[in-house]
């Protein structure tokens, strides 16, 4: 029997969750990964104290962008209101996800962001990974904070709280979360080895336009 379009969602943000625990992002209980519905103000996110390995579709739960209910069962990941934070600032938006990988996680809690260090990452994530100022977790404050940090770029580290990235599809969201994770990875490890050679602007310029038609998804009133 063919699913209906609610349920293709929820069988997106379970394999979208899938994805990054079977990376190594996460561990069970901890991050989350949402799904916009279409073009209406609500979401589809991962329940609250996941368990990533026999998530299921019935799990994931249902509400609007007030935070209401749209399903019976689990309840929502606690860090939803961050999920909608998002989502309001930026129509764009169809995936945020939310992880506790270590590297990037260890630079959160040292409040140490990502400079470029590779060109990949202006061109996927629209320039450095940039640290928030903390925000109580679970709370509104996180939300705004978060998009403080993340600016007109697909990516933040969350003061010692880990990352956030968004994507204009579940997919991007995916491969930005790992990006960050192995560019934190290689980051922490030129540290130790010297000083880290950063890229200069004059040879990013040529990516703008690629970043801002494939995976910006910042509203264009931020279009410098």
């Amino acid at each position: 029997m063919a699913l209906n379009k609610e349920d293709q969602i929820r069988m997106e943000v379970v394999w979208g969750a899938k994805a990054i625990f079977s990376k190594g992002l996460v561990e069970a209980g901890e991050g989350n990964v949402s799904v916009r519905n279409g073009k209406k103000e609500e979401l589809f996110i991962t329940p609250s104290f996941n368990q990533y390995d026999s998530l299921k579709k019935e799990e994931i739960v249902h509400l609007n962008f007030e935070g209401t209910p749209l399903s019976a069962g689990k309840l929502p990941s606690t860090e939803v209101k961050m999920h909608i934070a998002i989502y309001k600032s930026r129509p764009k938006v169809q995936a945020v996800i939310h992880t506790h990988s270590p590297f990037a996680t260890m630079l959160s809690v040292v409040r140490k962001g990502i400079p470029i260090i590779m060109e990949e990452m202006f061109i996927f994530l629209g320039g450095s990974v940039d640290v928030s100022e903390f925000g109580e977790a679970h709370t509104i404050e996180i939300g705004e904070v978060a998009l403080n940090a993340l600016g007109n770029k697909n990516a933040a580290l969350l003061a010692n709280h880990g990352l956030i990235v968004c994507g204009k599809s579940l997919e991007h969201a995916v491969k930005f979360a790992e990006l960050v994770e192995k560019l934190a990875n290689v980051y922490w490890g030129a540290l130790q080895i010297g000083e880290p050679n950063l890229i200069s602007k004059e040879h990013l310029d040529r990516f703008q336009k690629l970043f801002d038609s494939l995976f910006a998804n910042y509203p264009r009133r931020m279009k410098k």
